[in-house]
């Protein structure tokens, strides 16, 4: 029993002397895969470090590198500056001394102005004297005082002008009785030809070509079916008439109808002709003209110097691209009449900013005043007014017919812009029957006059020289003659601008030597 317990307590020693072991083989081999690791991790992160360091010292390279140069240019930038500001000071100091020689000559020359006035004044004084003792002695010539001679002055001027006056109306009286009724009808017939002849045609309607006769049936389509559409959906007119491969297109409104126009043009390119696709086609052709239209606008307003436009009053603009007047197209007029005003209130020192704005925007309701009640000067004044435009600007356009009283200098300015760029030479379209008939009317009126030997019409027809004969005309006559033949022309005619009307009297003597 005690042997065994003994062989018990060997084998239980034994065992626990083989658990101490393999723990303590455990504890040694788990404490070196610890090093092991612990090394790995240590190796790294001095591996990790090297790398940082080569890549700080690379930066730190960099960017002093990248200091260097901003420092160079620096330096450079600094050089330049002080060498413009050299110059600089160097046009200044020059500046000024070409202010102080002016200066020195306008005191030399008040100087001399002083010195003249002093004389002036005194020869005036005497001149003064001298002029009381003639009058004392005329008044004892002619045993009269001044102020009967001037009585007796008046009343025969008063005279003669009566006189003048009743031989006028008189020769106004029967002229009219003569040539009232026949002049009448001249001056309206010219009237009508001015307003309805190639205007009309110009500005309401618009040819679209076709590559062939046959193109007409696709585009009326099946019982009027494709053309009906087309004039639904545009709001425009389409004329199918005889003209050979070509329909026209009609409507007041000038964007509208070029929208169609571009439409149909495109519609039988395409070839295919129906309401659906008449309709995505007009849709993306208006897209197109609203972009066209907002450039066209914002182009003129570069074109013409004048920045910071509201875009709504930019789009607007635009549409005057599609308006004609006369054959003048009327957004190019707007830059032209801008820099006319620009110009023009340079030389006069009026505000150029007002003008040149203004003068782009006289004619702004021309674009819309189809669509609203009153002239075109009102409505661009109340749309201009609407988006923020100064008080200024506002009153000359509403102000460049005459329509409301003009307030400051720059809408007469504005108003002369627009005269000169709508008078000018071939701004605006004149057929020739149209030009030799005002050319014959304007010899007429001044041939019409008593003592008229010859008249001419020169300068495109915007001057008429008279040539009168000396014996029946004198000079205060000559005058006379000008202001009524003047006043006659802007009663019996219409025409762009001003004309000008000159009386020439000449008086030759001649004598022969024996």
């Amino acid at each position: 029993m005690l042997k065994e317990l003994i062989d018990n307590g060997a084998l239980i020693g034994i065992l626990l002397a083989f658990v101490v072991l393999c723990i303590v083989i455990s504890y040694f081999v788990v404490k070196n895969s610890i090093n092991r690791f612990l090394s790995e991790q240590q190796n790294k992160a001095d591996n990790i470090l090297k790398i940082s360091k080569e890549n700080a010292r690379v930066i730190e390279l960099e960017a002093k590198d990248e200091s260097l140069k901003i420092m160079k240019e620096t330096e450079a930038e600094t050089q330049r500056r002080r060498l413009e500001l050299s110059r600089e000071e160097e046009r200044l100091q020059k500046r000024r001394s070409e202010v102080d020689f002016r200066q020195e000559r306008l005191e030399q020359r008040e100087a001399n102005l002083n010195k003249r006035q002093s004389a002036m004044d005194k020869r005036a004084n005497e001149i003064e004297h001298m002029q009381e003792v003639h009058l004392i002695e005329l008044q004892k010539i002619a045993q009269m005082t001044l102020e009967e001679a001037h009585d007796e002055m008046l009343q025969y001027a008063e005279k003669e002008a009566r006189s003048d006056m009743v031989r006028i109306i008189r020769q106004i009286e029967a002229e009219a009785r003569q040539e009232g009724e026949k002049r009448a009808r001249e001056i309206i017939a010219d009237a009508i030809q001015r307003v309805a002849s190639d205007h009309v045609s110009t500005v309401t309607t618009s040819l679209v070509e076709l590559p062939n006769d046959e193109m007409k049936g696709r585009i009326v389509g099946r019982n009027g079916r494709n053309i009906r559409a087309f004039e639904q959906a545009a709001g425009v007119d389409v004329i199918v008439d005889d003209t050979p491969e070509a329909v026209t297109i009609s409507c007041f409104d000038p964007v509208r109808r070029e929208v169609a126009r571009l439409s149909l043009s495109r519609l039988i390119l395409d070839g295919r002709i129906h309401p659906a696709h008449i309709e995505k086609i007009l849709e993306e052709e208006q897209k197109q003209m609203d972009q066209t239209i907002a450039e066209a606008g914002e182009q003129a307003a570069f074109d013409a110097d004048v920045p910071s436009l509201h875009p709504e009053i930019l789009k607007v603009l635009g549409r005057l691209k599609y308006r004609t007047s006369y054959g003048q197209n009327q957004l190019s007029h707007a830059v032209e009449t801008a820099k006319l005003a620009a110009v023009i209130a340079a030389e006069l020192g009026a505000n150029v900013e007002v003008c040149r704005t203004a003068a782009l925007l006289h004619d702004l309701g021309k674009a819309i005043d189809h669509n609203t009640e009153g002239t075109h000067a009102q409505i661009g004044a109340e749309l201009a007014k609407r988006y923020g435009v100064h008080p200024m600007i506002v009153n000359a356009i509403s102000s460049h017919h005459h329509e409301i009283e003009q307030e400051s200098v720059e809408a007469v300015i504005v108003e002369a812009a627009d005269a000169i760029s709508g008078a000018r030479p071939g701004a605006r379209r004149e057929d020739l029957e149209q030009y030799i008939k005002r050319l014959r009317a304007l010899e007429d009126i001044a041939n019409s006059y008593k003592g008229v030997s010859q008249s001419f019409a020169i300068q495109a027809g915007r001057e008429v020289r008279i040539i009168v004969r000396p014996e029946e005309i004198d000079d205060l006559a000559a005058t006379r003659l000008a202001r009524d033949i003047s006043k006659k022309v802007e009663e019996t005619m219409q025409y762009p601008g001003q004309i000008k009307v000159t009386v020439i009297r000449e008086t030759r003597a001649v004598d022969y030597a024996k």
